[in-house]
């Protein structure tokens, strides 16, 4: 059985397979197929191929019809890199609080002016000011793997946390921290958040989710922070609330071309799951669910 991989992938997760398969193989020959960020949607599908994993939480970059009306099965690895996304939303919660990455690169700036520059340090750290974190609310919207995650950090950084899901698993309530308080009401818990972090899937239904609508109804002065989807955040909108001061900051993962450079905005690039164990997870994960569908029939 033939595997191909259309990225760099992590060798402990090619070693899960066995002499059985030939792993490295030409796409167009391969019966299964590896991926992380590459777009299939303008490569033919092989007659042979039987099944594709994704080494991430999303199916974007996929033809999920194509491969369905192909007999195709198309898996993800939804929780694998909920840990790294965690970790770096909580940098994102301190980047749109204390104005660090606008300290940094003010910083940079003193670069030629020597001893001059502690003075100088002293004299401009107060444009940099910035609220603590405890004692603030957060609000959670989505309480997946990772939204999960983010509610519990919270908590143990010593804000309320607030917590808005429909449609949480059973799994993830339990593993929820007691202390975060289950809103039912969206528009109440908007009115109430410092901070809202977002964790929901991209659909037809949630894109432009994030507009003016939506801003109108927080907090005056609350911090937007986006390390779900980019396209979950209406750009004009957001960019229209900053300059009205409705939002003092918009933290998200996915610069584009109207977002950097924007007062306001804290732009990342990508980074969520780029830690090595994020990418060992994913493809351990894509890996036993490839060969598990073959040997066994199973899909999960």
């Amino acid at each position: 059985m033939k595997v191909s991989y259309l990225n760099p992938i992590s060798k402990l997760g090619l070693d899960l397979f066995d002499d059985k398969y030939e792993v490295g193989a030409e796409y167009a020959e391969s019966e299964l197929v590896l991926v992380r960020s590459a777009a299939m949607h303008d490569l033919d599908l092989p007659a042979c191929q039987l099944a594709v994993a994704r080494a991430g939480a999303g199916v974007n970059n996929i033809p999920v019809e194509k491969c369905a009306d192909s007999g195709i099965v198309v898996f993800n690895t939804p929780g694998a890199n909920a840990n790294g996304v965690k970790e770096l939303t909580v940098a994102g919660l301190l980047l749109a609080s204390r104005k660090i990455a606008q300290g940094i690169d003010w910083c940079q700036t003193l670069a030629e002016k020597g001893e001059a520059i502690p003075a100088l340090v002293e004299k401009g750290k107060s444009q940099f000011a910035g609220p603590e974190l405890m004692g603030k609310t957060l609000g959670v919207m989505g309480l997946g793997a990772v939204g999960r995650l983010v509610a519990n950090a919270g908590v143990a950084l010593g804000m309320r946390v607030l917590g808005h899901d429909p449609y949480i698993s059973v799994e993830n309530a339990w593993q929820l921290s007691r202390e975060v308080e289950h809103s039912t009401d969206l528009d109440q818990m908007l009115s109430q958040c410092d901070y809202l972090s977002v964790h929901v899937p991209l659909t037809p239904d949630s894109r432009n989710l994030f507009r003016r609508e939506i801003f109108e109804k927080m907090k005056p002065g609350a911090a937007l922070l986006n390390f779900s989807r980019g396209a979950l955040v209406n750009d004009a909108d957001v960019k229209a609330a900053l300059s009205q001061g409705k939002l003092r900051a918009y933290v998200t993962d996915f610069p584009n071309a109207d977002l950097v450079g924007t007062p306001g905005v804290v732009c990342i690039p990508h980074l969520g799951a780029s830690t090595p164990e994020s990418e060992e997870n994913c493809v351990r994960m894509a890996s036993r669910q490839i060969r598990d569908y073959l040997e066994n029939g199973s899909i999960r």
